[in-house]
C-alpha cells in the first residue's frame, strides 16, 4: 500500500510541477523577470536580442562612482553584462577628460536577469543597453528622493523638434560623440532633433554620425547599446548601420507628419476600427537559456555582484576633437527643463 501512496504522491507532484510551467510558459515574461531582485550566479552572459532576451550573471555599476550617479534607484535596474558597466565607466571618465562633461547621470541599464521589463523599455534586456542623462552630472552628490524624482530635461524647443539654443551646448555633442566612438558601441539613439543638430554643426569625424540613430523620445536622454562580446554565443547583435552619416532622406523623414500622426485620413473608416491589444512576450517565446537563468540560484547579496571600478583600463577611444568645459550647472536644473509638452509620436518603431 505504502508503495501504491508513494507512487501516486509522486505522480501529483509530477502533474503539479508540470501545471506550474504551463503556468509560467504563459505568464508575461516581463512578471516574471520584473520581480527577480538579485543576479544569477556564474559566468556573465548576454542571450537573445536587446529586445528579446536575458541577462546571466549581470553585475551592476556602483550608486555612485567617481565621474557618475545612478537616477531611480528602486527601479533596480542597474544591472549589465560587465562589458558594459566597464564601458559606462570609460565615457565616465573619458567625458570629464575630453568631453568638458562633469559627470554621468546613469539611468536604466537592465534588470538583474535581463529580459522584459514591467515598464518602460522595449529593449534593454540583455544587459548591453544603457540610457545617459542629457542634463550633466551635480557637483554634490544626490540624495536617493531627488534620484528618484529626477526631472526628464528635455533639450527641444518648446513644442518643437528641434534642439534649443539656450539649453544645448557642445558639450553635449561632444559626450554622444564619443559614446559613438567607441569601437564596441553598435548605435547611440537620440531624438531626430538632435541628430539634425548633429548633423549640422559636428565638425569631428563625420564617419560616427552613422552610429547615431533618430528616435522617438530621446530628447532627454541618449541610449548606448553595445555590441555582443566578441565570441559570445546565443547573443544576437544588431545588423549594422546603414553606409553615410545618416543626415539625408531617412532624417528628413522624421521631420514630416507621418511619424507623428498628424495625418488625417481623408474619409473616416465606416466602421470603428478595433484596437489590436499589444502581445506580450513569455518564456516561451524568448531564449530556451532564459528558462534557465530565470531559476538558477542568486548571488548572496547586491553588494556582492557589484562591478569594482578600475579606471583607465579600457583603449582609449577614437579621438574627438575641439574639447573645451561645459558651463557648470550646479544644483540648477531649471534650464534644461521642458516647458510644455513633448511632441508624441502615434506609434513607436522597433529600434533602427
Amino acid at each position: 500500500m505504502r508503495k501504491f501512496m508513494k507512487a501516486g504522491l509522486a505522480a501529483v507532484l509530477m502533474l503539479a510541477s508540470a501545471l506550474n510551467a504551463v503556468a509560467e510558459e504563459a505568464t508575461p515574461a516581463k512578471q516574471l523577470f520584473g520581480k527577480v531582485t538579485l543576479p544569477s550566479r556564474g559566468q556573465a552572459a548576454s542571450i537573445g536580442f536587446y529586445a528579446k532576451g536575458c541577462l546571466s550573471g549581470g553585475v551592476a555599476i556602483p550608486v555612485d562612482g567617481p565621474a557618475w550617479q545612478v537616477l531611480h534607484l528602486s527601479r533596480n535596474r542597474r544591472w549589465g553584462n560587465p562589458r558594459m558597466i566597464s564601458l559606462l565607466e570609460q565615457l565616465s571618465h573619458d567625458g570629464q577628460q575630453k568631453a568638458g562633461w562633469s559627470g554621468l547621470l546613469v539611468g536604466d541599464i537592465s534588470q538583474p536577469r535581463g529580459g522584459p521589463m514591467l515598464t518602460g523599455h522595449a529593449s534593454h534586456q540583455i544587459g548591453l543597453d544603457a540610457d545617459i542623462w542629457l542634463t550633466p552630472m551635480p557637483k554634490r552628490e544626490l540624495s536617493y528622493e531627488e534620484r528618484e524624482k529626477f526631472p526628464e530635461n528635455s533639450v527641444l524647443r518648446k513644442g518643437a523638434l528641434t534642439v534649443d539654443p539656450n539649453k544645448w551646448t557642445p558639450a553635449h555633442a561632444r559626450i554622444i560623440m564619443l559614446a559613438a566612438s567607441y569601437p564596441e558601441v553598435e548605435r547611440v539613439f537620440v531624438h531626430p532633433g538632435i541628430k539634425k543638430k548633429l548633423c549640422e554643426s559636428w565638425r569631428g569625424d563625420r564617419a560616427l554620425l552613422s552610429k547615431v540613430r533618430p528616435i522617438y523620445g530621446h530628447h532627454y536622454h541618449f541610449h548606448i547599446r553595445m555590441k555582443c562580446p566578441p565570441g559570445a554565443k546565443g547573443c544576437t547583435d544588431q545588423a549594422d548601420p546603414p553606409d553615410g552619416d545618416g543626415c539625408g532622406k531617412p532624417l528628413a523623414w522624421w521631420f514630416t507628419d507621418e511619424p507623428w500622426g498628424n495625418n488625417k485620413p481623408k474619409t473616416p473608416p465606416k466602421k470603428p476600427v478595433k484596437p489590436v491589444k499589444p502581445r506580450q512576450l513569455t518564456l516561451a517565446n524568448l531564449p530556451k537559456a532564459c528558462a534557465m537563468v530565470l531559476g538558477a540560484p542568486s548571488v548572496g547579496a547586491a553588494a556582492a555582484a557589484e562591478y569594482e571600478p578600475a579606471m583607465g583600463v579600457s583603449a582609449d577611444p577614437a579621438p574627438v576633437s575641439a574639447f573645451a568645459a561645459a558651463p557648470s550647472v550646479g544644483d540648477d536644473f531649471a534650464a534644461f527643463a521642458l516647458i510644455g509638452p513633448a511632441p508624441i509620436p502615434r506609434a513607436r518603431p522597433l529600434d533602427q
